[in-house]
């Protein structure tokens, strides 16, 4: 009996991990205000987006934020049913124009009641199932998506998996041989992890042939353990070139329109003069990805692909760009003048990138046009201009925002979605993230600062107060403070820590999430 239950769960999970929740993760790439800035920046005409579609939305939190965030009518499955009655929960209490489903892809792709989309969008999908599932995605978009939309897709990517695949690999092979079902996923994850520690102790001729594993087992074994029962322990699992990505998508009319990673966009950022002057002599687009992916060991990418590329011209483009708006959305205090890319971490000039940070500083948002007219006595070109903001966005410093009448059209929505997630923050849900009208996604917005901000709604002005509340709810759940490792024993160290932090909260972010509307 128990062997054929496997089999069931087998059968329409088709090799997934479904038994554990994925993350409450949210991807502000499935964004189209951020799928716009990058096409303008690569000089590509970005669609109008109307209807929208996330194929494997996980919890659906990326999904609810950017419907409930914008006037987009979404659609969205999720084959895991626990996933997608969260999902459905959220759009329930926001209102928004999101239909989601429990469908396998075969499934949802196949429903007659779909509307022609403009943005598809699937994140850490598309490496994890099997080609039949590929075939059915590249099908759907073929028939779906509209001449001029867009399709987002991310997955892991060749060089940069190369040496890890026999490893993870290794990782399913033990959960299957040496797990037992009854000991729960988990375990066998961690059980897994600990063999291939041992593994590694005996100095096999594979880690000295590959001296970065040993490390790069370390950093995994850091994860949360769900995260890593989707990300390694699934039975499809695939990374892919560029070059055969692409020619998944042929069929589907689909070219190549740029990264949605916005700080892998600035090559001075990723690669060497040499390596500049390399991919410089390759004249076809698609190798030159893949040459590229070579140069900086690409491990993962976070591509746009388009259905019918329409390029602007030089004057399109500027006129374009200056008419976009972006809002700061960390305080400026805590922007950093550094920025990572593969070529390790590089510091910002300073003379460009304060004086916008101060135009900024509101946290209102403003087009790039607005801020080019700030730094006019600044001796800063437009070009700077639009790479420093594509380097602040890639950063999570700053993000595109919606124009005034569309922010007014979202903020009833948002509202009851933002009330919904501190509802659940009450009992510990792990949202980290609250809607924005501003940005048409989500903004950070940790537990604690949730319970702040629903002290907020109720009128309570002083932190003390906000302290008390939070405590009040997790006193009666048994809860404590760790600090720095260290659980808080008594009710006054609980109460004192709160207290500072809701001090923090309100001298730090409560103004930048006021400006953003989300409270």
């Amino acid at each position: 009996m128990i062997a054929a239950k496997e089999n069931d769960i087998e059968d329409w999970t088709s090799g997934y991990v479904a038994d554990i929740g994925y993350t409450y993760g949210y991807y502000p790439e499935l964004n189209p205000l951020t799928t716009r800035m990058s096409f303008l920046y690569a000089g590509v005409a970005p669609p109008n987006v109307t209807t929208a579609c996330e194929l494997g939305f996980g919890q659906g939190v990326s999904v609810n934020m950017h419907a409930a965030a914008s006037q987009v009518e979404w659609w969205g499955t999720d084959f895991n049913p626990a996933q997608a009655g969260f999902a459905q929960e959220l759009a329930q209490a926001s209102g928004a124009k999101a239909t989601l489903f429990d469908e396998s892809f075969a499934e949802f792709c196949a429903r007659p009641d779909l509307p022609p989309m403009d943005y598809v969008g699937l994140h850490g999908i598309w490496s994890w199932i099997s080609d039949e599932n590929r075939a059915v995605i590249v099908d759907f978009v073929r028939r779906k998506l509209k001449v001029g939309g867009v399709l987002y897709v991310s997955y892991n990517t060749q060089p940069g998996w190369a040496a890890m695949v026999p490893l993870r690999d290794l990782f399913v092979e033990h959960a299957a041989v040496m797990g037992s079902p009854g000991e729960g996923r988990v375990s066998r994850v961690d059980a897994a992890l600990a063999f291939s520690e041992k593994l590694l102790a005996t100095n096999p001729a594979f880690a000295r042939a590959n001296p970065n594993i040993p490390e790069r087992l370390k950093k995994v074994a850091t994860h949360n353990r769900n995260y890593l029962a989707h990300e390694y322990f699934n039975r499809d699992w695939q990374p892919m070139s560029f070059g055969r990505m692409a020619q998944w998508l042929g069929p589907a009319k689909l070219t190549y329109a740029g990264s949605a990673n916005c700080l892998e966009l600035v090559d001075a950022m990723n690669l060497t003069p040499a390596q500049q002057a390399l991919l410089a002599e390759i004249p076809d687009p698609g190798f030159r990805q893949t040459v590229r992916d070579f140069c900086i060991n690409q491990g993962f990418r976070k591509d746009y692909w388009v259905k019918g590329a329409r390029q602007l011209t030089a004057a399109e483009q500027v006129d374009a760009l200056r008419r976009q708006s972006v809002v700061l959305v960390a305080p400026k205090d805590e922007v950093t003048f550094k920025a990572a890319g593969a070529q390790g971490e590089m510091l910002l000039n300073e003379d460009i990138y304060r004086p916008m940070l101060d135009i900024l500083s509101d946290h209102k948002p403003k087009t790039i046009g607005e801020i080019e007219k700030g730094l006019q006595d600044r001796q800063i070109t437009f070009g700077q201009l639009v790479q420093a903001i594509m380097v602040l966005t890639g950063k999570g410093a700053v993000q595109p925002a919606h124009e005034a009448a569309t922010i007014e059209q979202a903020r009833p929505s948002c509202d009851k979605l933002n009330r919904q997630l501190m509802k659940a923050a009450a009992f510990g849900k792990d949202v980290n993230y609250m809607a924005s009208p501003v940005t048409g996604g989500a903004v950070s917005a940790p537990r604690f600062h949730q319970l702040f901000l629903s002290s907020v709604a109720q009128g309570k002005k002083k932190p003390a107060d906000w302290a008390r509340d939070a405590w009040t709810l997790l006193s009666a759940q048994s809860q404590q403070i760790v600090k720095d490792g260290k659980t808080l024993a008594t009710p006054e160290e609980n109460l004192a820590e709160l207290t500072s932090q809701a001090t923090e909260f309100k001298e730090k972010r409560l103004a930048v999430l006021t400006a953003l509307g989300v409270i």
